[in-house]
């Protein structure tokens, strides 16, 4: 007998196509048996050693997050509650050129203390991997959901190059060809960069697009955060798709938004451009997380030239006063590359996070405002942050439009990705809620998109990106990684005040066949695994 009927759900399978009603037999981790209503009328209906009543539910393939920051937190966390309540069976880590893999004893100390604001410095975690390879071995050993894993640029190219703002060296670029070939074929889906982050920032686009060429031997993806979302947007998104044209390579755009003041409702703009290049034949997807602000470090503001050389050498030129000022000014006046050419508005910059625990009061505050409650300059207190914090001081920045996060979610390439940082005491609110905030507030309260629709942009189309041709559509044979979910109460609960309030309407999550989520409550079930590129 087999393990689990789901009966009389309202199956929206991941296609985009009209709902049915079904029962859904699922055995040793696959779904083996879907039998519609209409066709079991008069029939005996499936049996098995456990059976759910789904009634009033719909039951669709567990989301994908394509753009996630869980790299350490999957193995410090073994609850996950943060996405398996989100009803999200898969993430895809490795995100903005920046990650832990692959890495060598330098390398490793370094990416810790670059990115401990959005993953803390892991000094609770045993970092007994050096190799992409050996980090997915890792993630085997058992997990709360499924993980793929993209070779961060930025992390390459300090291992090969360090920090320096230079051009590689004919030796150099092979290395580093080579490096994301094995990474590729140890099971990576693709490369990703974090083109205002350092070290990935200082690649011009010819050695980028030699990776590429790598990445599309490999039938792999892009997924490039580029190099500006304000002034200069279009720009920089119109040189990732030429890029990944001349490479031949596909293209996946990450968290696609267009922030700032100079980009408010020009989302059709991208789109436009966007529709030519799918139109001449290119293989465009996007994500977007289903909110206005943006979440970062406060580090990744300054200019690029500040952060060359690496951590320790950032907290050298905040402590010189006369490289201070010149920082400053390119952060205030000039419009810094790390702040995406716009020049910083220190009231739209909210500091969600800190590593320091002596910092706490600074959290839930604006730069301006904390400035302005001390009597002091605004980047008086973004350097004190800085420096005392080690960098860690993670932040929420409010220059987003929501007429263009509605538009761009509507389009036919759009899958959606939290960009869920789970670090800091008040975290953006989509880390925890990117999902349920779809289906609830853009689905059922502003009808921006179908739930047919909706539910595609989350599951099949994020699938057929990553190339796995047995997940992302509740079929036959398919993996039984699953979502039941109450469409008239289905909701984040995660809001700017409290951002790790779990949501509402998702009673049942199964990860290969089982229960991650029974009756709204975290088992203890570590069902997931790495998700490994399908070999070409």
């Amino acid at each position: 007998m087999e393990d689990l009927v789901i009966r009389d759900a309202d199956v929206v399978d991941g296609s985009g196509a009209d709902s049915y009603r079904a029962d859904v037999v699922i055995d040793d981790g696959r779904i083996v048996s879907i039998v519609k209503e209409a066709a079991a009328a008069g029939c005996q209906r499936p049996r098995a050693m456990r059976e759910l009543d789904a009634e009033g539910l719909v039951l669709s393939p567990g989301f994908i997050d394509m753009h996630a920051h869980s790299d350490l937190a999957l193995l410090r966390d073994p609850d996950h509650s943060a996405k398996a309540a989100q009803g999200v069976t898969l993430e895809v880590l490795g995100q903005d050129g920046l990650s832990y893999a692959p890495v060598d004893d330098r390398t490793l100390g370094e990416v810790r203390r670059a990115i401990a604001g959005w993953n803390g410095y892991g000094d609770d975690i045993d970092f007994d991997w050096r190799t992409v390879g050996e980090y997915l071995d890792r993630l085997d050993r058992g997990i709360a959901v499924n993980a793929a894993y993209l070779i961060p640029q930025g992390t390459v190219r300090a291992l090969v190059l360090g920090w320096e703002d230079r051009e590689a060296t004919p030796r150099e670029l092979d290395r580093m060809r080579q490096l994301v070939a094995e990474g590729l074929e140890q099971g990576a889906v693709g490369l990703s960069s974090g083109l205002t982050y350092t070290p990935g920032m200082y690649a011009k686009d010819a050695e980028l697009t030699e990776l590429c060429r790598v990445v599309a031997h490999y039938d792999g993806y892009y997924c490039p955060h580029h190099r500006s979302y304000g002034a200069g947007a279009l720009e920089a998104y119109a040189e990732m798709v030429e890029l990944t044209r001349e490479a031949g390579c596909a293209l996946h755009l990450a968290h696609a938004t267009m922030n700032f003041g100079v980009n408010e409702g020009r989302a059709p703009e991208l789109l436009a451009l966007l529709d030519d290049a799918l139109a001449a034949g290119a293989d465009i997807t996007l994500d977007t997380y289903p909110y206005t602000p943006g979440c970062t470090t406060l580090v990744a503001l300054l200019p690029g030239w500040a952060s060359e050389g690496g951590p320790e050498a950032i907290l050298e030129r905040l402590a010189d006063d006369d490289t201070a000022e010149w920082i400053r000014r390119h952060l205030e006046v000039e419009g810094s590359d790390g702040c995406h050419g716009v020049p910083v508005e220190w009231e739209t910059v909210e500091i969600s996070g800190v590593g320091d625990p002596s910092l706490a009061s600074y959290v839930g505050h604006t730069v301006r405002d904390a400035a302005a409650r001390r009597g002091e300059e605004p980047w008086t207190v973004a350097r004190r942050l800085l420096r005392a914090d080690r960098l860690g001081t993670t932040i929420l920045q409010h220059v987003g439009h929501e007429e263009n996060v509605r538009v761009i979610m509507r389009h036919r390439v759009h899958t959606g990705g939290s960009d869920g940082i789970l670090q800091g005491t008040k975290p953006h609110p989509r880390a925890y809620g990117t999902f349920p905030h779809y289906l609830g507030h853009y689905v059922r309260e502003l009808g921006v998109l179908s739930l047919e629709e909706c539910v595609a942009h989350l599951t099949g189309r994020p699938a057929a990106r990553l190339r796995l041709p047995d997940r992302g559509l509740v079929r036959e044979g398919h993996r039984a990684d699953l979502v039941l979910f109450d469409p008239a109460t289905v909701a984040a609960g995660s809001t700017y005040d409290d951002p790790r309030r779990l949501p509402t309407g998702i009673p049942y999550v199964l990860v290969d066949g089982r229960f991650v989520i029974e009756d709204g409550r975290r088992t203890d079930v570590l069902a997931g695994r790495a998700v490994r590129r399908t070999a070409i």
